[in-house]
């Protein structure tokens, strides 16, 4: 799953993964441990006590298994109508998991509360727990009417072996003695026929947990690293887009999320997924053919070694995407991004993650020790290099005067510590990591004046002697810039300095006008 792209991550909820890496390995793993056992030792139990009965009297052991059929043809019904109901009940509780998980983290509860929703999210819950236990009610009832039929057809055999074995003893051909010992044989061979015969029953229902698993195992690979990568011992900063288009659809047989996986499942190759689409007729058929909504088109530019670079231009515009195609958390549709002249396709995975340093814009922090979150970009980094990363960062100071210190537990995605406090950490991390490369999306716009000054101050400390690409939300990092690109709907508008894009006017102006205008007038004021 840790391979996949981002794109996967963002059309699968995460209850629902985890219902896959939890309860459906589980019911898998019981199928190897619990049934296939079960099987083997009760095929041994049942052949010996067959050899034995046959040894007695071979009329009463064929009339005993004779019977054999009413125990397999009810089986294979119940199997079927189980597998269903199996798969069913899977996808009910994979679906409550994911709303408990979409309602009980910090930030779902936040939305819960301030928008009185309590009862909307219990209602919710409540309807989705009747579903899963209406549905267990049926699975549990089916099973016991088919125990009992089992039991039924057993007593059907006895009761027969019985009346013959009577007669037969009548008949003096073998003596009460005999009856009554293929009477004790009678019950060993059929507790295990009929283990054996719920056996396939059981596995139905386990097969259900496999197609589950191997669903999510046979997603294709969207970003790949190639069988002759390389790993370069350094880079020196240099990024090139080259006539670079991407689209945020999916790629042919990528599909969109677990969600997608298990509504239309895999074509027999198990490699292409069935987009089905209905017809007027009622009928269905297979289309693979996706609408392109490109958000880049043909974007060319380039970035010296030790440049800064501002991303500008209106929301939706596309900035966001381009630091996204750098790192290959995805692939250009088309077109090639580069690093020192190799295209990032041909880099190994890991050598990307050493070079290129990211600062998104929804700062996460792992429930733990803020220690442990520092140290996630770099664990072989000493205490000295962790306590200068954090100083670098303005974040040192604060940390010292918590009562625990660098192991102080910052909570759920972090938030027992602000906006500012979160971001500062996210900003030591990158730099305890010292990549050549940082992609900076600034998230000053809504702190307080003081986090925003820290911010910007650590901002400009670990930009220095280092390529950035930097979305640019405030004045002063547009006037710092050696370059700025400016978007717009997907396209690249214009290149150039504050002075020259200035001169030009177009959408540069606009947005300097309105949006970094208040920004100034906001330093201005501090």
């Amino acid at each position: 799953m840790l391979r996949m792209s981002l794109r996967f991550f963002t059309q699968t909820r995460t209850g629902e993964l985890m219902s896959r890496l939890n309860n459906d390995v589980v019911g898998a793993q019981r199928a190897v441990t619990g049934t296939m056992v079960t099987i083997v030792s009760n095929l041994v139990t049942f052949i010996s006590v067959l050899i034995v009965m046959l040894i007695l009297d071979w009329r009463l052991t064929l009339l005993a298994l004779a019977i054999l059929p009413l125990f397999i043809f009810p089986a294979r019904r119940v199997a079927r109508k189980l597998r269903a109901i199996r798969r069913q009940s899977m996808e009910l509780n994979a679906e409550m998991n994911a709303s408990m998980n979409e309602t009980l983290n910090v930030s779902g509860a936040l939305l819960v509360k301030l928008f009185g929703r309590e009862q909307y999210e219990i209602d919710k819950f409540a309807s989705h727990a009747a579903q899963v236990r209406d549905i267990g009610v049926d699975s549990a009832v089916i099973s016991q009417w088919f125990f009992l039929s089992l039991g039924i057809v057993s007593a059907i055999g006895t009761a027969a072996v019985y009346w013959a074995g009577g007669h037969l003893v009548l008949a003096g051909v073998f003596t009460i003695g005999t009856i009554v010992a293929f009477g004790a044989y009678l019950t060993q061979l059929y507790g295990p026929l009929i283990s054996l015969t719920n056996a396939p029953v059981e596995f139905a229902q386990s097969m259900v947990s496999f197609e589950r698993v191997f669903e999510a195992l046979d997603i294709p690979i969207e970003i790949k690293e190639s069988a002759d990568a390389v790993s370069i011992d350094s880079v020196s900063g240099s990024i090139t887009f080259d006539d670079v288009s991407f689209s945020y659809v999916e790629p042919e047989g990528q599909p969109a999320g677990l969600a997608e996986v298990t509504r239309l499942g895999w074509g027999a190759d198990r490699g292409t997924l069935l987009r089905r689409g209905k017809q007027q007729n009622g009928k269905f058929q297979d289309s693979l053919a996706p609408i392109h909504q490109f958000a880049l088109k043909n974007i060319s530019f380039s970035i010296s070694p030790g440049e800064l670079v501002a991303l500008v231009g209106p929301s939706g515009a596309g900035k966001t995407t381009i630091t996204y195609l750098l790192p290959r958390l995805y692939d250009p549709t088309d077109g090639t991004v580069s690093i020192d002249g190799h295209d990032i396709k041909d880099l190994k995975l890991s050598a990307l993650s050493e070079y290129i340093g990211m600062v998104t814009q929804d700062t996460y922090l792992f429930y733990d020790t803020i220690r442990a979150n520092l140290l996630y970009s770099r664990n072989t980094a000493s205490e000295i290099e962790m306590i200068s990363a954090a100083k670098d960062a303005n974040i040192h100071e604060f940390i010292s005067e918590l009562p625990d210190g660098y192991d102080t537990v910052v909570g759920e995605r972090g938030y027992r510590l602000s906006g500012g406090e979160r971001q500062r950490i996210a900003i030591a991390r990158v730099i305890l990591k010292n990549p050549q490369i940082l992609v900076l999306d600034e998230a000053t716009s809504h702190l307080d004046s003081l986090s925003e000054a820290l911010i910007q101050e650590a901002l400009q400390r670990v930009m220095r002697d280092r390529t950035s690409l930097v979305i640019a939300h405030r004045l002063s990092t547009v006037l710092a810039a050696d370059k700025i690109i400016v978007m717009d709907k997907g396209h690249l508008v214009d290149v150039g300095s504050h002075s020259e894009l200035l001169e030009k006017g177009g959408l540069y102006t606009s947005l300097y006008e309105t949006q970094f205008n208040v920004s100034q007038v906001d330093e201005v004021l501090e």
